[in-house]
């Protein structure tokens, strides 16, 4: 009995370039990056000042920043986008779009993951180091900008790229408030060829896989050169 031919003969791969498909999971994919990377622009910033309220001795200022840092870890993403988008357009005169409202709610969540990593990043620094920059007769902001920070920049440069390629990938759930990223993209292709290339899923997905692939492997790239730099 001959085996299906279709099996070694399959140009579903073909939809990929019919028309606009592949430019339009490109123009899907940078929405997906441009978003994640305003969010850790803003997450980067707002999560050094909050790793360092954390470490500070204020006791009110610790619990607070810790109570945020855990309310936005624990709260799932997909929550939080609805609660911005949905909630917050409702009970505000403001028009919030899904793109903006993806940016606020990742630059919240990347600035609590953040915060916890600066904090951590300090916490690891040794204490001769403060007991140096004291005997030099530097005030506490200046340890803080000339010692401690320099110091924990080279220990978050890895830490900030995994939580970058985390930021990318999640982006795929800012498709449910109506935001046309790479993953949605890829199943609106897939729904309009779903009778002339029934087996295109497989073609679209992994394309996306790579894509999503080599926008992180750039990434940790850039990092590594960055770590080579701080390290001379």
């Amino acid at each position: 009995m001959p085996m299906d031919s279709h099996v070694f003969t399959n140009t579903d791969w073909v939809l990929l370039f019919q028309g606009n498909n592949f430019s339009n999971l490109l123009l899907g994919l940078w929405v997906s990056v441009r978003i994640a990377l305003i969010s850790m622009v803003g997450s980067i910033v707002l999560g050094i000042l909050l790793g360092m309220a954390m470490t500070t001795r204020n006791l009110l200022a610790k619990w607070l920043t810790l109570a945020y840092v855990e309310i936005m870890r624990l709260a799932p993403q997909i929550v939080l986008l609805f609660v911005v988008f949905f909630w917050v357009s409702r009970k505000f005169p403001v028009n919030i779009g899904g793109e903006t409202a993806a940016i606020i709610v990742f630059t919240l969540w990347g600035t609590a993951e953040m915060g916890d990593l600066v904090r951590g990043a300090i916490s690891s620094i040794p204490a001769h180091q403060y007991y140096s920059a004291s005997a030099l007769g530097m005030t506490h902001g200046q340890t803080m900008r000339y010692v401690t920070l320099p110091l924990a920049v080279r220990q978050l440069i890895p830490l900030t790229v995994n939580l970058t390629t985390r930021m990318i990938k999640t982006t795929s759930l800012i498709s449910l408030i109506g935001v046309i990223e790479v993953l949605k993209m890829a199943q609106v292709i897939i729904d309009r060829g779903r009778f002339d290339y029934p087996n295109a899923a497989l073609w679209v997905y992994a394309t996306v896989f790579f894509m999503y692939f080599i926008v992180c492997y750039t990434i940790s790239l850039v990092a590594k050169y960055l770590e080579k730099r701080l390290a001379l």
